[in-house]
């Protein structure tokens, strides 16, 4: 039986962003897609998400300060 890394309780939320959220949220922050903090297509969550290099990732994480916090990674080698 295979257990899903998305179902454990100490990894955040991981989904795959679609070409016009990460356009929106390039024009937002006034980067490019390159200047995005990475994360490896080798990281275990990205293989099972099965998110590829070039895709955007969005990482909602629960905060005792702030509530949620959300990070986005570009998917690199």
């Amino acid at each position: 039986m295979k257990v899903s890394l998305q179902d454990h309780v100490l990894v955040p939320k991981h989904e795959i962003l679609r070409e016009e959220e990460v356009e929106e949220l390039l024009k937002l922050l006034g980067v490019s897609k390159e200047q995005l903090p990475k994360i490896k297509a080798s990281d275990p969550i990205i293989k099972e998400i099965g998110a590829k290099p070039g895709d955007v990732v969005k990482i909602t994480r629960k905060s005792l300060t702030a509530g949620v916090s959300i990070f986005y990674r570009l998917v690199v080698e």
